[in-house]
């Protein structure tokens, strides 16, 4: 490689900062310090239902975002679409025009016998099970919440949660392909203890740890993969029930914390 064709490379480190960025469609400006990150862009007014001074500032690819007050804090909801690149890409972007606390609410399916959908789960921590946080660590490297942001988030859940749910707090596993969690994979997991999987934790988490960023995360339950309960299963308002509570808990934590 010459000299001059050495020139011509891009620093993504540097590339769009400062500016409108490329995925999210966000510029400075135009959200808080703390965003609430659902996968699905029609979660995204579900975070609207608890503000007021709503606007919708942008949607572009699975990436929408609302805006509007809570409690008299600037909170901003973006949605990261499903997996670990897509979720890097939010944290990267939404970090580069200001966003500093990222609480994830989203869906999880449990892989404890006894929880049910609509059950609240609190991530203390990723088994990091995908490709995209080894492009940015080494192996080893553990995927991991901010403490105050996970210890509030259960404080928060259990008072919201009174008799109506039950509240579980634990490791979750992070993977890529949702269909290829067969049996013997799902057993392997619940004899290691994990509580609960999605796909979108651990690139959150180790992003924002490099940034130098909060992250925590909150899920309802939407199936149990242990008991039986499947995602086919006829859907429930529980469920329903369960995203808004874990709304409600990130946005209650935002407050306490002064994210």
């Amino acid at each position: 490689m010459t000299p001059e064709s050495t020139q011509k490379l891009v620093d993504k480190s540097v590339a769009g900062v400062g500016e409108r960025q490329y995925h999210v469609g966000l510029a400075p400006g135009e959200v808080g310090t703390v965003a609430l990150l659902p996968g699905d862009p029609f979660r995204v007014p579900m975070v609207a239902e608890f503000l007021t001074d709503v606007k919708d500032v942008a949607h572009k690819r699975e990436h929408r975002t609302m805006t509007g007050m809570y409690k008299g804090r600037l909170i901003t909801a973006t949605s990261t679409g499903m997996g670990c690149p897509s979720t890097a890409i939010a944290v990267e972007e939404l970090a580069r025009v200001g966003v500093t606390s990222f609480i994830r609410v989203g869906s999880s399916a449990a892989l404890q016998p006894g929880i049910v959908p609509g059950d609240l789960l609190v991530s203390e921590g990723s088994l990091r099970n995908d490709g995209t946080t080894a492009a940015y660590v080494h192996p080893g490297y553990p995927a991991i919440p901010d403490l105050g942001i996970a210890a509030t988030l259960a404080d928060v859940a259990r008072e919201i949660a009174g008799d109506e749910r039950g509240v579980f707090s634990g490791i979750n596993a992070t993977d890529d392909a949702f269909y290829a969690e067969g049996p013997e994979w799902i057993s392997e997991l619940n004899r290691m203890g994990i509580l609960n999987v999605e796909m979108e934790s651990s690139a959150m988490y180790v992003v924002a740890r490099l940034r130098g960023l909060r992250a925590g995360m909150i899920c309802a339950c939407s199936s149990n993969l242990v008991d039986g309960a499947s995602l086919y299963d006829k859907a429930n308002e529980r469920l329903k029930d369960g995203w808004m509570a874990s709304i409600e808990a990130a946005l209650e934590t935002a407050v306490r914390l002064e994210l």
